[in-house]
């Protein structure tokens, strides 16, 4: 039995699910759009016909979009402020800008690779199919 879920592990490589879910396309064959809109997961992939209805990813891709906005957006305030001495609104405003563009960008892009995760890993019902 464990010689089963051990080749059922390998036949879904998580590296290649992930980067297609960034691409926001399905993680199984890569081709179809993931998404039917900006954030809702299509039910089934339009090329493959794979389920996606069962996926989880909840707040999860909100939190990794802070984290990573967050990380690269501070210590870009702190370079500029010490190196150019903006006006404050001038700084405020031009990285209120760059923070929500980039959070729009990254939102659905980690979504679809929290999606790819699951599917690779066989969780929520992903596996359920051989």
């Amino acid at each position: 039995m464990s010689d089963i879920l051990h080749t059922q592990e390998q036949d879904r490589p998580a590296k290649p699910a992930m980067w297609r879910g960034f691409r926001r396309c399905c993680p199984a064959c890569g081709e179809g759009a993931m998404f039917d809109g900006y954030l809702k997961v299509a039910d089934h992939c339009p090329v493959c016909r794979e389920e996606l209805h069962h996926h989880r990813a909840d707040d999860g891709p909100a939190y990794l979009t802070i984290l990573i906005v967050g990380h690269l957006m501070a210590p870009l305030i702190l370079i500029v402020f010490e190196q150019f001495r903006p006006e404050p609104l001038i700084l405020a405003t031009v990285f209120t800008v760059g923070c929500v563009a980039l959070s729009l960008y990254l939102l659905p892009r980690l979504k679809g690779l929290i999606v790819g995760i699951q599917w690779a890993k066989r969780m929520h019902g992903f596996g359920s199919d051989a």
